[in-house]
């Protein structure tokens, strides 16, 4: 029994013209012509078309899935086998990305929960989102992002007033101990860092020794978290690096 090019087209979801490419290309050339010099697909002619539109879909352009189809020494269950593994990967990959879309949008959807008022009362004039984008382009759908925005959606406008005072005493403390010339390597340096690594660890997410070394890297590196510290005291943001990295050393040892 043979199909036509529209009931082909009907059955695979393609259109005629991409069939006809198909044709015209070589990659899948119907088995039969009808007397009027219509094309008729036999039944290896759509498997070969099923075959053709798995690669496809799997993102392979035409010519590799040409030479994949037309290998003589291919075996059909080693094509079989091979759909298999990429099928599964496939699914897999896509079951991450929709898990990681959906805690995105569970955070996104949740936002932090404060009215334009309590916003300005608590930030000033400080937009606590103003970086949101480019942390969700940088770092979204990883579990640290994930968790940082699930944690902050829930936070109250007095959660964010208590975490904003931590972080000013924080300040207070770490920059009199720079003006009274404490090394970062030492004991009184290295204990703030610890602090600031666990206000990180406690009300965002959790914070390695790793991560926060990874951090203390940015904080140098990136000119907005260093005027962010440096506006603490000069230098202070550099001076935080090397307490953080003398901290994670003293602990990893």
């Amino acid at each position: 029994m043979s199909h036509s090019v529209g009931q082909v087209a009907g059955f695979a979801g393609v259109t005629v013209r991409t069939l006809h490419h198909y044709d015209a290309i070589g990659l899948l050339v119907p088995s039969e012509r009808s007397h009027a010099g219509h094309r008729r697909y036999g039944d290896a002619d759509l498997d070969r078309l099923q075959q053709i539109l798995f690669y496809r879909e799997l993102g392979f352009p035409l010519d590799e899935v040409a030479a994949l189809l037309d290998d003589p020494d291919a075996d059909p269950r080693e094509h079989l086998r091979r759909q298999h593994e990429l099928l599964t990967a496939r699914i897999e990959k896509l079951r991450k990305m929709a898990e990681a879309v959906e805690h995105a949008m569970e955070a996104r959807t949740m936002g932090i929960d404060l009215t334009p008022e309590e916003r300005f009362e608590v930030f000033g004039d400080k937009d606590p989102e103003q970086y949101a984008e480019e942390a969700e382009r940088r770092w979204g759908g990883t579990e640290t992002y994930v968790e940082s925005q699930r944690r902050a959606a829930s936070y109250t406008k007095g959660d964010w007033q208590r975490m904003r005072a931590e972080v000013a005493d924080w300040g207070e403390r770490y920059a009199a101990l720079m003006a009274a010339g404490e090394s970062p390597a030492g004991e009184a340096a290295m204990d703030l860092a610890e602090e600031h690594r666990l206000h990180i660890d406690g009300w965002f997410y959790p914070c390695s020794y790793a991560a926060h070394r990874d951090l203390a890297d940015l904080y140098v590196a990136d000119e907005r978290f260093t005027a962010f510290y440096d506006a603490m005291r000069p230098g202070l943001a550099e001076h935080l690096r090397e307490a953080i990295r003398a901290n994670a050393a003293r602990h990893d040892g």
